[in-house]
């Protein structure tokens, strides 16, 4: 006689076994008819599932987080039943869920192309009408293995030879039509819906491994509803059209090659918007205590073994040998090792504490060549880095105060919110667990003492100590997580960092590691998207750019640019023999934010017609006054601060 206990806390008990789809039944009628799936014990199930003992049962509808997983999960076993249907004798792989969709892989002599997904969507709104029960069956390995053969699926007989030998091979059907599967699934083919769209298809090697079969991989998303996917294609649009390789190409700010592979050749458009930002944070870093340094590119490995590096990053350092002196250099993947260094150079006093040592480090890190990403995954990049070296007793302030820093610069860059993740101890650490714990609790309780709220990112701390994850939201509702804040015991130590106490005895420094944008190549990438390359004027590489319409008016128009760049503003001219309109279309398209028309008219009377990035009319305006306003519109949001002085304020979304 199993009693079920539910989320309320309510007990239902029954008098024998009995499935999910009962208990929901004996609830009402209402979530019977909602319930997809059900959470039995903690674990994920099928409604089907018989329930013989005391249990907890909470159960899953389409509103629920899970759900969207099942969903695609099921649409995947559709696609791979309507590509049967269609093509008898392809066979069939994996098709797992996967972030905003699913994919599954099939084996074929003419691989599929984006032509078939309309007789294959045709077919899966067939099957989903349909709504053919998923049922599991657990089967004997050798007759699981047999079946497959005989059908000529040999890859899905090569996964069931190599399951573990204790595991139950489980196979759902529906109708059909079946398919190796551990499960979960929803009641029928028809919880499905008809909100799922094929997006693209891909090359896929067996197993990841070159040396086997190409598969054709089909990608698809599925949403609960029509809205949704509506939302995520249009999310999917624009992601498109604010692309940054694409905008970066138009505007002419930086291009990537071959020849260097994960490092970025910035032209002189893109590399002024880069120093823009790097005087920014300069400024940002001067006004908040920061001293500057620099540090080497080339340190010995000797360094990175000391400070555990060698062992828990080996495999993404560049490593360079010294033939004549029999050394192992490293280009540095990150600067920490090396501030400790210039910590450890001379005697330290409490007194100097905290101190904050920045540096804007060129780090080199290998990333796969298939995981690079234009300038937001690279392989040479620099990091507004900075280590704060302080007492225990300084770890809440210094967050406090790091955390208005980061809020007014994420605010300056178009910004206004931000969440936190509060990311625990990894499996693979260094230090002790009580190192840990001490760590994780001085975290916590700087959070508490600053009021910062945050949620929980189980696992994914740094390997010397726990970390504060900032997470922006673009424009397009994307999450980019950018910023980090490290509480660290583990590095002092293995680096023989100290300084001298009040008590004249020497005493370990915490180490505080930070960055605000992370990495620069990676924030602008998110910048430009984030903009659509439509920078505000501070920031724009190009901010006005001045076009004659005749040639009469050429010396006027470079005497305004004289002007405007005396007044310290990024300005071009363009005297082509082109018309007009030409001109404008064309510095539009490079998203100049201002262009500055002249002729005859403007040359005579000394002014300029104003024509505003996406606006079509124009304004005319006296020379002197453009001059003016311009230049107070391109006045960094900092300056404008009267120095930057931090505000104090931040908008933090609750967890």
């Amino acid at each position: 006689m199993p009693a079920i206990t539910l989320p309320d806390g309510s007990v239902r008990p029954f008098d024998g076994a009995v499935t999910g789809t009962t208990v929901a039944a004996s609830i009402g009628p209402g979530l019977a008819r909602a319930a997809i799936a059900m959470v039995l014990d903690g674990r994920e199930v099928d409604l089907s599932t018989l329930i013989e003992t005391d249990a907890s049962v909470r159960f899953i509808t389409r509103k629920d987080a899970e759900a969207l997983e099942m969903i695609r999960h099921d649409c995947a076993h559709v696609l791979a039943e309507a590509v049967q249907a269609l093509w008898p004798g392809t066979q069939v792989t994996i098709g797992p869920s996967i972030e905003n969709g699913f994919y599954y892989d099939f084996f074929r002599n003419t691989p599929f192309t984006p032509d078939d997904f309309a007789a294959i969507e045709a077919k899966m709104r067939e099957i989903i009408a349909a709504n053919a029960t998923f049922e599991r069956e657990v089967w004997p390995r050798d007759r699981a293995i047999a079946f497959f053969e005989e059908r000529g699926e040999r890859f899905k007989a090569e996964l069931i030879r190599d399951l573990p030998e204790d595991m139950p091979i489980s196979i759902y059907r529906q109708g059909e039509w079946l398919d190796l599967c551990r499960g979960p699934h929803m009641r029928g083919t028809g919880d499905v819906g008809t909100a799922f769209k094929l997006m693209k298809v891909a090359g896929a090697y067996w197993r990841g491994d070159h040396r086997n079969p190409m598969l054709t991989r089909i990608y698809g998303t599925a949403w609960r509803d029509q809205k949704e996917l509506d939302a995520h294609l249009h999310q999917l649009e624009e992601a498109e059209r604010r692309d940054h390789r694409r905008i970066g190409r138009e505007m002419d700010l930086f291009h990537i090659q071959e020849e260097a592979v994960g490092s970025i050749f910035w032209h002189p458009k893109g590399w002024r918007l880069y120093t823009v930002l790097q005087d920014y944070m300069r400024r940002a870093q001067t006004r908040g205590g920061y001293e500057e340094v620099r540090t080497p590119q080339l340190v010995d490995r000797a360094l990175w073994e000391a400070s555990g590096h060698w062992d828990k990053y080996r495999e993404h350092m560049f490593i360079a040998t010294v033939e004549d002196e029999e050394k192992t250099l490293a280009l540095k993947p990150m600067n920490c090792p090396c501030h400790v260094q210039i910590f450890r150079h001379g005697l330290r006093s409490y007194r100097e504490l905290p101190l904050r040592m920045a540096e804007f480090g060129a780090c080199h890190r290998y990333e796969p060549s298939g995981a690079l990403h234009g300038i937001m995954r690279v392989r040479s990049f620099t990091q507004d880095d900075a280590h704060i070296f302080c007492t225990d007793d300084q770890i809440a302030a210094e967050t406090a105060r790091f955390v208005t820093m980061l809020a007014d610069v994420y605010r300056d860059l178009g910004f206004e919110s931000f969440r936190v993740k509060f990311a625990d101890r990894p499996e693979q650490r260094a230090g002790s667990d009580e190192t840990w714990d001490r760590a994780e609790g001085a975290l916590i309780e700087a959070c508490r003492l600053a009021g910062v709220e945050y949620e929980y990112n189980p696992g994914e701390g740094a390997f010397y100590g726990p970390k504060l994850e900032f997470v922006l939201r673009d424009a397009i509702g994307r999450d980019w997580q950018c910023g980090t804040l490290q509480v660290d015991y583990v590095l002092p130590e293995r680096l023989d960092a100290s300084y001298i106490g009040e008590d004249s005895a020497r005493h370990r420094p915490v180490m505080l590691h930070r960055a605000i944008l992370g990495s620069f190549e990676r924030f602008l990438g998110i910048l430009i998207e984030q903009h659509a390359g439509r920078f505000p004027l501070w920031l724009a590489p190009v901010q006005i750019v001045v076009a004659s319409i005749v040639t009469d008016a050429e010396p006027y128009a470079l005497e305004v640019v004289s002007a405007l760049r005396a007044a310290g503003l990024q300005v071009e001219a363009d005297v082509r023999n082109e018309k007009i309109n030409a001109k404008i279309r064309d510095h539009s398209l490079a998203r100049v934010p201002v262009i500055l028309v002249v002729g005859r008219k403007e040359a005579e009377a000394r002014t300029v017609a104003m024509r505003r990035l996406g606006g079509a009319a124009q304004e005319v305006v006296a020379l002197d006054d453009a001059i003016a306003t311009l230049a107070e519109e391109a006045l960094p949001p900092d300056l404008r601060r009267h120095g930057g002085a931090a505000s104090g304020r931040f908008a933090c979304l609750p967890a």
